[in-house]
């Protein structure tokens, strides 16, 4: 079976498994070592990276030139006015020609300023495409399909485990957090370190003094930015958390919405969702208020340093120990950038918090055991007769034992049904055979080799599953059908559909195999969506069958519509089929009773039905006076 669509089914059904589901816990990393994970992820993107690394230098580059061409213009411009003031200290590199009136010079440092902004215009188009191209087009959506393909590796444990609303959140916007680690994080460090440099050494040439001054309160900005950094981090955390249960409670109401309905439940499941979301908004108010208080307080202690250059610089420009253009201007420019840059380092610790914290969780999912393997050298599937053997199998999770001691061997083209009361491990028989699980002890045996020496993708290509509660996609019915075998012809789908007893309801559709179908197969019976189901199935041709109940959700009808069709597609099949009807059970070749994961009997129908036991009471509450009594083979 394509693994995509276990996935799927895995996420849309209600109990797959009948055993208590395992917490799913992780090592939680630290932040180092999560550092240490997104540099590496950068790191695959480095040249993509650098190319946006040079533009912000060069638009570093050019708007330093700028200032410093403004600063420039204004000494020579002054020094025009009054030839009594110091001349404009020129550059041994930029000395204009000595014949050059002051004009010519205005004019020629105008037009070289003109160029540089046009010049940042260009880089700066080419900056945002590249960073648009980086991480949205490249970066998400490489990570995305990376946590996903990890998704369709892992064993059933892991989503019996993780609710599908977190998965969801991980993949669309834990994901996008962790993007925020290369554009909030990486680069905007690169360009702080990068900026602060260059300004502290345009600065320091201007004036050393001054300069040191002028970055006295540096120090309280660190200090600020590592308090906010340590509080920040659990607060994303808990919004996470509450953020996950509130999609839950979304998806979970909106699937049951006819439930809701029907027993006049709006108002007090309106009131959990209000309480849900009321959470999320007052743990987003509590890191608002920490961003509200840290961001302010950054800047105003960046801004301080204007007071002291206007002083200080003030008193220096007056005295003639540095420039009015050149100095007073152009370091006001500079030092009101390096203060912007300072002061982003609120912005910066904030995007590092939301990522660590994003990182986290996304790397859970990367990291989580894939407990199926496919070994180092498997052994070829070509043709598979069908033969299974099931020694000495166990399975258990935890402390509870779902399967115990499970001994039976099926000759192929046997149908063999399983029932007994539910949590008595029969649905657990069936997930072992595809490898959907591997067992604690025993092994199980397909044409008499052990079924791990196989890679489980190749197995699953071989055998045919329909579960109890079936999942159709958002697309046309004869897409839904040809699911496995995309390439099927249009021959092969009704073939299928024919043996599975849909071919006339879905002719009957206005669009016929074409009719699109809502989510979930939304607008179908639960008939409907099971007969689908099987026929998806059958086109497999598989030599396998395992069928989880398959004739739970139809009529009696339809129920022995489907058991006459299927009697010809069982055959020359191994099947394995959950039931707890007669007109199923009648058909098998043996029947296997579980109760607390043991085999407590076997045999034909008609030699059960000859045995005291909980097969003959089973069937006398279905045949006999009590026929109506509900859950039939399926109660104790």
């Amino acid at each position: 079976m394509c693994p995509r669509a276990v996935l799927l089914l895995i996420l849309s059904r209600r109990r797959f498994l009948e055993l208590k589901t395992p917490t799913f816990t992780s090592l939680e990393l630290t932040n180092w070592e999560l550092i240490k994970r997104l540099l590496a992820l950068s790191w695959r993107y480095r040249l993509g990276c650098l190319r946006i690394l040079c533009a912000q230098l060069i638009l570093l580059l050019s708007g330093l030139g700028s200032i410093a061409l403004t600063g420039l213009g204004i000494d020579e411009l002054r020094h025009a006015i009054d030839p009594s003031t110091r001349p404009p200290l020129w550059p041994s590199y930029l000395t204009p020609p000595a014949q050059w009136q002051a004009m010519s010079i205005l004019g020629a440092l105008a037009t070289a300023i003109l160029l540089l902004a046009a010049l940042r215009m260009g880089v700066g188009y080419l900056n945002g495409v590249w960073f648009g191209e980086l991480l949205q087009g490249r970066m998400v959506v490489d990570l995305r399909a990376e946590c996903y393909d990890k998704l369709q590796r892992l064993n059933f444990h892991f989503f019996d485990s993780n609710s599908s609303s977190s998965l969801i959140n991980r993949i669309g916007g834990d994901v996008q957090s962790v993007r925020l680690f290369v554009d909030g994080v990486l680069f905007q460090l690169v360009n702080l370190v990068v900026s602060v440099s260059a300004f502290l050494g345009y600065m320091l040439a201007v004036h050393v003094k001054l300069t040191i001054a002028c970055l006295a309160t540096t120090p309280l900005l660190w200090a600020a930015s590592a308090l906010f950094s340590r509080s920040a981090r659990p607060a994303y955390k808990h919004t996470s958390d509450l953020f996950d249960a509130l999609v839950q409670r979304l998806a979970e109401s909106i699937r049951g919405m006819q439930v809701i309905k029907a027993f006049g439940r709006e108002t007090p499941e309106l009131q959990k969702l209000e309480t849900a979301n009321d959470a999320v908004r007052d743990a987003q108010h509590e890191i608002f208020r920490k961003v509200s208080t840290f961001v302010p307080v950054t800047l105003f202690l960046s801004q301080a340093n204007i007071i002291i250059l206007l002083g200080y610089g003030g008193w220096l420009a007056m005295r003639g120990e540095i420039g009015v253009g050149t100095g007073l201007v152009s370091f006001a420019a500079i030092l009101q950038q390096f203060s912007g840059q300072i002061a982003n380092i609120g912005n910066i610790a904030n995007s590092m918090q939301q990522c660590l914290r994003s990182a986290q969780r996304v790397f859970e999912v990367l990291d989580a055991p894939v407990a199926i393997q496919a070994p180092a050298s498997p052994r070829r599937l070509e043709k598979v007769k069908g033969d299974i053997t099931f020694d000495n199998v166990s399975f258990s999770h935890g402390e509870a034992a779902n399967l115990q001691n499970i001994h039976l061997k099926v000759t192929a083209g046997e149908c063999i049904a399983i029932v007994g009361p539910t949590g008595s491990g029969k649905t657990t028989l069936l997930n072992l055979i595809p490898r959907f699980y591997d067992p604690s002890s025993g092994r199980i045996l397909l044409d008499g080799h052990d079924i791990t020496e196989f890679d489980p993708l190749e197995l699953r290509k071989h055998i045919g599953l329909v579960f109890q509660e079936s999942f159709l996609f958002s697309s046309s019915i004869g897409a839904n059908i040809a699911f496995g075998r995309p390439h099927a012809s249009q021959e092969q789908i009704e073939k299928a559909a024919k043996i599975a007893a849909a071919h006339d309801f879905i002719t009957a559709l206005p669009e016929g195999y074409n009719t699109i179908l809502g989510e979930a197969g939304v607008g179908l019976s639960g008939g409907q969506k099971q007969r689908l189901a099987i026929a998806r199935a059958l086109l497999l041709d598989p030599a396998i069958l395992l069928l989880d109940d398959p004739t739970a959700a139809v009529d009696p009808g339809t129920e022995r519509e489907i058991a006459d069709a299927m009697q010809a597609a069982m055959a020359g099949r191994t099947t394995f089929v959950i039931a707890h009807r007669p007109a199923l059970l009648r058909r098998a070749s043996l029947i296997f009773v579980l109760d607390n994961g043991r085999i407590v009997q076997s045999g034909t129908h008609e030699a059960l039905i000859q045995t005291p036991g909980y097969y003959r009471n089973a069937v006398s509450m279905q045949s006999g006076d009590t026929a109506e009594h509900r859950g039939g083979l399926d109660q104790p």
